[in-house]
């Protein structure tokens, strides 16, 4: 069995190594230690340039040539990063032309990472250089499971505003439209005397007096997020030329980075690969982590998958780093197993002892292998040799929650009816309701085929295109359910209002007219004749064909429909324009996913206990992690995996556990332990 293309059996345990922070005799103790944790895979010249290309041109490549040798001779595979993710001080003392610009015109200099302009050809030229020196050298090399691009791209230098970006941003917007006068109508140029005469007067938009052109703004996001995806294809094609082993990038599909539109990059990769970090600054961070990891499934079609990075405990970059309590790392791993992931890796393997990220977790801490941490890094390898069977399977979904980087750009321009409404406010609230019911939702951009969904979400998309909009509207009248959210349908791909009333392109699926938005202050609250409550957003709202299942009982539209339902061809259509109390949305969603046939896992909603089943070959496989304090109960006959323990009938899971269960479909006693098809994670010889 192989996972991802890695040729690594089992649920692969991975790590970020730096040996160049570090001294030749603890890279052999390293070593060691990665072997005594059953460590598979190991990322390295992930930051490598200026050890590898200490000057111009020369090369000396002695230290990786050891490093690697080490892992080899130990049976560990190799992540191989290209070096290229920051250039070395020479190359920006030479060409400081290559350092990037931000919007209010200023240069970003050298001190931190990533201090190169995406668009620069002397910095591509240099780059490129690089890897083909590196393929050379390692393209064959039999440790070698994947090739690295760069690192994180996009991070921190994805919008460049400098003058060679400007000069690419007009080349992409000449291939885009062809004629200036295309260009002129597709951005609105008639209003406040914007119209342009010749390409040349276009420039990237910078920062301006006032709120500057929505739809030159959510243009250069798609050109930048194109510029970078073509930066990856050229070093792409350097590797492919050179070696067959699989190249991929870390995405980072996250709450607080958002420049890239992965939908369009997800094709190029030959492994899908994410790096995720739990964010305290959000409400519910482990219930954002779930999404992530279903929208990386999702970008990876439904196929397994790689979490590239994740922290063993706090990160640095929060304003509160908080470390993790015992059991919370095994928890955050097999949700994004439970997920589609079959290889987990953790930034980093010894936490530096310099740097700015010094304070940064890793799974040898500072204080050594006499810890909890290290403790918890044993635990999950452990468990990760015994649930190893699972992988190759999938998740398998009936519930589609509809996802935009385009309207993620686009909904949260600065001039918007509220600040106060955020994209993925919308969507991770309908995606925590489904989860709580135990409905495990495929995450999917708004061009894909939703005919083996029963029901599909759409949470304030804002920005549709009309073939979308059509696409949607023929899955409802063709038996499908919908769950449609307010501040969607608004505009179409080029920023433009859907005249007529909102919400433009799904008013006749859902069949309702809304003649303005009402939205609310932040403290206030307004009460649905269903007893629930909403907050952010009302509308002056009428039906036209739905039926009106909620009203308002006051605010500023009291007696208006709140939400509604309709019937459009042989489906089903609903709405919601405000934003519901958590409660009332999930048993709305829950009352809207039983009307379409959907299973729900869960006995009883709740944000502490996921339920995930991944099936494949005839086996299934069911995920139960306790998230809470309480011990909870589950029905299902099998073999815990984790546990090594036959499940007759009731499975019972502590606080803060986890159990992943072999489940016996035909329900005749528990199964038995599958030997495993690799060596355990410590047997090196």
């Amino acid at each position: 069995m192989s996972t991802l293309r890695l040729s690594i059996p089992g649920i692969s345990l991975g790590c970020d190594y730096n040996p160049e922070q570090w001294t030749p005799d603890v890279w052999r103790e390293d070593v060691a230690l990665m072997s005594e944790a059953g460590v598979d895979l190991v990322a390295v010249n992930i930051f490598g340039w200026s050890s590898v290309e200490p000057a111009a041109g020369q090369y000396e490549f002695d230290d990786l040539d050891e490093v690697i040798g080490l892992l080899h001779a130990n049976g560990i595979k190799i992540n191989l990063g290209t070096g290229t993710s920051s250039p070395p001080p020479w190359l920006t003392t030479l060409h400081p032309e290559v350092l990037p610009v931000a919007a209010d015109g200023t240069t970003r200099f050298p001190g931190g990472r990533q201090a190169w302009c995406p668009s620069s050809p002397v910095f591509r030229d240099r780059a490129y250089d690089l890897v083909r020196h590196v393929a050379d050298r390692y393209g064959d090399h039999p440790a070698l499971a994947l090739w690295h691009v760069s690192n994180e791209l996009g991070c921190h230098n994805a919008l460049c505003y400098c003058e060679t970006s400007a000069e690419a941003f007009r080349s992409w917007l000449r291939r885009r439209y062809g004629k200036i006068e295309t260009l002129n109508e597709a951005w609105g140029t008639a209003f406040w005397s914007q119209r342009y005469g010749d390409w040349a007067e276009i420039q990237p938009p910078r920062a301006a007096l006032s709120a500057r052109n929505p739809a030159q703004i959510v243009d250069f996001h798609r050109f930048s997020s194109d510029e970078l995806l073509d930066y990856y294809r050229g070093e792409t094609e350097i590797l492919r030329a050179r070696s067959a082993a699989p190249v991929t990038t870390n995405f980072m599909v996250t709450a607080h980075i958002r420049n890239l539109d992965y939908w369009s990059w997800a094709p190029e990769m030959d492994v899908i690969a994410n790096d995720h970090y739990l964010d305290h600054r959000l409400g519910d961070p482990v219930a954002e982590l779930a999404f992530a990891a279903d929208l990386t499934r999702g970008l990876s079609g439904g196929a397994p998958w790689m979490l590239m990075e994740q922290a063993a405990g706090a990160v640095n970059w929060q304003p509160h780093n908080l470390t993790k309590a015992p059991g919370e790392m095994l928890r955050n791993t097999l949700t994004h197993v439970s997920r589609g992931a079959d290889s987990v890796c953790f930034f980093q393997w010894r936490a530096s002892a310099q740097g700015a990220e010094k304070f940064h977790s890793a799974m040898l801490p500072h204080a050594g292998t006499d810890t909890v941490a290290w403790r918890e890094v044993l635990r999950l390898s452990a468990t990760l040799d015994r649930i190893g069977e699972v992988a190759g399977t999938r998740v398998e979904s009936r519930v589609a929650v509809l996802f935009s980087w385009d309207s993620w750009w686009s909904s949260e321009g600065e001039a918007r009816p509220s600040q106060e409404v955020k994209y993925l406010d919308q969507v991770h609230a309908t995606h925590r309701a489904l989860r709580e019911l135990g409905i495990t939702a495929d995450v999917v951009s708004p061009d894909a085929d939703l005919s083996a969904y029963r029901l599909v979400v759409v949470p304030g998309l804002y920005m549709v295109g009309d073939l979308a909009a059509v696409r949607i509207a023929d899955y409802v009248a063709d038996g499908g359910h919908l769950l449609v959210t307010f501040f969607s349908g608004i505009v179409d791909e080029r920023d433009r209002i859907r005249l007529g009333g909102y919400p433009g392109a799904f008013r006749d699926v859902l069949g309702v007219l809304a003649e303005e938005f009402a939205p609310l202050k932040p403290e206030q609250e307004v009460a649905l004749t269903t007893g629930g409550t909403g907050t952010l957003w009302t509308e002056r709202l009428r039906t036209t064909s739905a039926e009106t299942i909620a009203s308002y009982a006051d605010g500023p539209m009291p007696g208006t429909p709140a939400i509604t339902r309709n019937t459009f061809g042989a489906g089903t259509a609903w709405y919601v324009s405000t934003a519901l109390d958590a409660v009332s949305l999930r048993d709305l969603t829950g009352d809207i996913a039983k009307n379409a046939g959907v299973e729900l896992l869960a006995l009883q909603p709740s944000g502490d206990v996921e339920i995930v089943r991944r099936t494949g070959d005839g086996r299934s496989y069911l995920f139960v992690i306790n998230h809470g304090a309480a011990p909870v109960e589950y029905p299902v006959t099998g073999f815990d995996l984790v546990a090594d323990q036959d499940i007759h009938g009731l499975l019972r899971v502590e606080g803060g556990g986890t159990a992943v269960v072999r489940e016996n479909t035909n329900a005749e006693g528990g199964g038995t332990a599958v030997v495993q098809e690799n060596t355990k994670r410590g047997d090196r010889s």
